[in-house]
């Protein structure tokens, strides 16, 4: 007898055909037509155009942005879940609705607001200047607008798994001795070791394809202060059509092995029958502790 729940065959192999027909038409046909585009003249017109000083300078420069904002993110993230999901505290709420902030503001008004206070005008540009610091229009801001836009996503994905394990093994910890610095360590990182790896995934996909907040304070000035996707606008709009997508190449290879990585960490979670995580971003961090 077949299940409530059960779907006709028939009906199965058209939502299945819906789904594939989505993903070909929205993924695989544009990343396609990406490698396609950067190898139109040839392997070698491909190979000039990622050696080219400026295109290499963007690499750089967004890996040194990746590098940095993502520890950073790293350690916020860690240390916020681990306060919102085992603590109770004033201001709780107000440090949830802050960690959401990125998703609700627009990158493009969070490099503006970095503007007013760091530029030149802003807030603090009058002291910088006088102190020879320069922030707006130079890797400084890039790294803080993208540490901004990106700090989320490992704090969420940490929260719900924290709230999930509870503070049993915790107090069990307390009880037989163990300092608070052996807790941490010992008894909640490795309970959320898989959630801290995908947070940490995403985080890195996102500050490396960052275009909005980076393009507001980068200035674009080429070989100093465009990231890859910077600089892949400003070939697109030169004309420079092959070079554009040679060096979006790049972007989509980092995008794949990103993919890659995130399906093995998922992979590795369902083998280590760990719990798969709530990735809900709307899933409150002030849920009652059980």
């Amino acid at each position: 007898m077949a299940r409530p729940t059960s779907e006709p065959p028939l009906v199965r192999a058209a939502l299945i055909a819906v789904a594939l027909a989505f993903l070909a038409l929205f993924l695989v046909v544009p990343l396609g037509a990406v490698f396609v585009q950067a190898l139109e003249k040839g392997a070698s017109a491909y190979a000039a155009a990622v050696r080219e000083p400026d295109a290499l300078s963007a690499l750089r420069l967004t890996l040194l942005t990746a590098a940095v904002a993502v520890p950073a993110n790293l350690l916020f993230g860690l240390n916020a879940a681990w306060a919102l999901a085992k603590f109770d505290f004033p201001g709780k709420n107000a440090l949830t609705a802050l960690i959401d902030l990125p998703f609700a503001v627009s990158p493009v008004i969070s490099g503006l607001v970095f503007v007013l206070v760091f530029g030149r005008t802003g807030l603090l540009g009058s002291w910088l200047a006088a102190h020879g610091l320069r922030v707006i229009f130079a890797v400084p801001g890039i790294v803080l607008a993208t540490t901004f836009v990106t700090f989320p996503f490992v704090a969420r994905e940490l929260i719900p798994v924290m709230q999930a394990a509870g503070t049993e093994e915790e107090e069990a910890a307390r009880v037989l001795g163990a300092s608070g610095w052996q807790i941490f360590w010992r008894v909640t990182v490795p309970n959320v070791k898989w959630g801290l790896l995908y947070g940490v995934i995403l985080c890195n996909a996102r500050a490396m394809g960052e275009f909005g907040a980076v393009s507001v304070v980068s200035g674009h000035i080429r070989g100093q202060t465009n990231t890859l996707p910077l600089h892949v606008e400003i070939l697109y709009n030169e004309y420079q059509f092959q070079a554009a997508f040679a060096v979006a190449s790049l972007l989509a290879l980092l995008a794949l092995v990103t993919l890659v990585a995130k399906s093995v960490v998922e992979w590795r979670e369902r083998a280590s029958g760990v719990p798969m995580r709530t990735r809900s971003r709307a899933t409150p961090a002030t849920e009652a502790q059980p």
